[in-house]
């Protein structure tokens, strides 16, 4: 996953690390040096990606770092329960963003290429409170993820020579 347009950042008080290391004490959990590898490294970049993306950037077994299977999907979901990040299924899967320190925004899906687009519209959150209102509605957030093909693989898909078979 991968976007070209980045959001600004919003002012937190502490850093994804802190504020883990905050909840991980508000439960009486212990912070491994396995939690702390994958917030720096969940933190390291802005990107979506899903647990297996995740997984092929951590080292091998037998390496220094290792950070087992079981232990990256429990985290993203501590994660998650710690608003570090969100989580949404996209095409059957589970798909994390920063949710920590990071504004309310929207996507744009290519179902090509598998690219999520990030933006941001004050037209579309005025729609969203007039509709809440209308329906006595309190709005706590949203999520809208638009699915079409991206002008890339739009132009692509033009391209692309018409064989005999395919016009029937």
């Amino acid at each position: 996953m991968s976007k070209d347009f980045s959001l600004n950042k919003v002012e937190v008080a502490l850093t994804p690390l802190e504020r883990f290391e905050e909840y991980l004490q508000s439960r009486g959990m212990r912070n491994t040096d396995q939690r702390r590898i994958l917030v720096e490294l969940v933190f390291s970049q802005h990107d979506h990606f899903d647990a297996d993306a995740l997984l092929d950037k951590l080292p091998r077994k037998g390496h220094s770092g290792y950070v087992s299977r079981p232990t990256v999907y429990r985290t993203l979901s501590e994660f998650v329960d710690a608003g570090l990040l969100r989580k949404f299924e996209l095409d059957g899967r589970a798909v994390y963003e920063h949710d920590y320190g990071y504004p309310q925004h929207d996507h744009l899906y290519c179902q090509q290429c598998q690219r999520l687009f990030e933006f941001q519209s004050s037209q579309l959150v005025t729609l969203r409170d007039q509709v809440a209102r209308k329906h006595q509605f309190h709005v706590m957030g949203h999520r809208l993820i638009i699915s079409g093909i991206c002008e890339s693989c739009y132009r692509a898909r033009r391209k692309r020579v018409r064989r005999k078979q395919d016009r029937i």
